[in-house]
């Protein structure tokens, strides 16, 4: 007999209605009638998502895209161009939705744009520009690029919305997946000492509201209730520091690096929650600060 479950497969977990995914019962939300309108306010949310989870300094209005475009071209400085790259890939993208606006807009009045029409066209060229740049963009914490999120608005412009829905569940679990392996990392190491062991309850708490929160719209009403209750797990964590009667420098040196890997962990587990997509870089680079916390204890 074959038990194995099939991603798409729903029913409802704990009270609310969830679908299966790489492992994964995840929160399960109707999938939108695929319409102009609803893909405009789809790519409108995806859009300010992607720029709320990104550096600073690149939410660039579509109407400065020549400008942002001129400065890339001229910049020479490497690191400088980086950053130019991201400008412009924000001009890139707003100016791909105020495009979908008007094309929307026009919709509304009874004018129907075809795939062919040249805003149509023009609006698929800014989004498929903004998404090479993308790969330029750093998370707004500096670690890494987040070019999965970045290409979110452009999959919701040329895919239908029951394909955008399917890839969101997809990231989740893969997301989920990689929280729990921190979780478990960060555990490991702390159970090499005794002093951090009343962490790893306080932890395992963390990741599972950081799971629950990660598949929570904040749309949804159940999100007053699951955001509070993330964020006072991770104060919980972030709070925690070892009971101890000595203060040994080794003692100490102990403690330090052990309570910054427990908030360096905490961090990463928010950045990923909150961003719904996997960040492997900054996850391998944590997994061996948890192998090197491990060996020195």
């Amino acid at each position: 007999m074959n038990n194995i479950t099939e991603n798409g497969t729903r029913k409802r977990c704990n009270g609310k209605e969830c679908i299966y995914y790489d492992g994964y019962w995840i929160r399960f939300y109707p999938i939108p009638e695929d319409t102009l309108a609803n893909r405009k306010l789809l790519i409108d949310h995806l859009t300010k998502r992607t720029f709320h989870h990104t550096e600073s300094g690149i939410n660039t209005p579509g109407e400065r895209l020549e400008e942002a475009r001129r400065a890339y071209e001229e910049q020479t400085d490497p690191i400088r161009k980086r950053v130019n790259g991201a400008m412009l890939a924000g001009a890139l993208f707003n100016r791909a939705t105020d495009i979908f606006t008007a094309i929307v807009e026009l919709e509304s009045k009874g004018v129907k744009v075809s795939r062919s029409n040249e805003l149509m066209k023009e609006c698929a060229d800014c989004f498929r520009q903004a998404l090479e740049l993308g790969k330029q963009v750093k998370h707004y914490s500096g670690q890494e690029g987040i070019d999965e999120l970045w290409g979110e608005p452009f999959k919701a412009f040329t895919q239908s919305t029951t394909q955008v829905f399917e890839s969101r569940y997809r990231k989740i679990a893969q997301t989920m997946r990689d929280i729990d392996k921190i979780g478990t990392h960060l555990a490991k190491a702390l159970a090499k000492s005794r002093l951090f062991l009343d962490a790893i309850p306080l932890l395992d708490d963390m990741v599972v509201s950081a799971k629950l929160q990660l598949e929570t719209m904040k749309l949804d009403e159940d999100f007053f209730l699951v955001w509070p209750k993330f964020i006072a797990s991770r104060e919980t964590v972030d709070a925690f520091t070892p009971p101890i009667n000595q203060t040994s420098v080794r003692l100490r040196h102990q403690i330090d690096k052990g309570v910054n890997l427990i908030r360096e962990g905490t961090a990463l587990i928010t950045y990923l929650s909150e961003a719904r997509v996997p960040m492997p870089k900054s996850m391998q680079m944590y997994l061996e600060q948890c192998s090197q916390f491990e060996l020195e204890i």
